[in-house]
């Protein structure tokens, strides 16, 4: 039997908020969504609200193949989705992360 090296077909990103599936683990924009901007918010206040990001490599059948658990991570950086309407792109954001820790799981 060949080894072959896993395909990314998509991620699963568990945040503390609404769990959203990516094709990159980035961020897309999506109306009325305002739990991330909270979570932004209290680095602006003072409040740093620190949570446990979960990313999972998922198969074509959606199962996990790697996860990878970021201890108490925050919000360090922000990049807004480019203002250029001249495509029909999704609207993507960039977050950067600090953190306590970082392991990975192969399943």
């Amino acid at each position: 039997m060949e080894e072959y090296p896993v395909p990314k077909f998509h991620f699963s990103v568990d945040w503390g908020g609404t769990r959203i599936g990516f094709t990159e683990v980035r961020r897309g924009t999506f109306k009325g969504d305002n739990q991330y901007f909270e979570w932004l918010n209290t680095v602006q206040l003072n409040k740093i609200e620190r949570r446990d990001v979960i990313i999972t490599l998922l198969n074509e059948n959606h199962e996990p193949v790697v996860t990878w658990t970021i201890k108490r991570a925050w919000p360090i950086k922000v990049q807004s989705t480019d203002l250029k309407a001249d495509g029909n792109e999704v609207a993507i954001e960039t977050l950067e992360l600090a953190h306590e820790g970082l392991t990975m799981t192969f399943e």
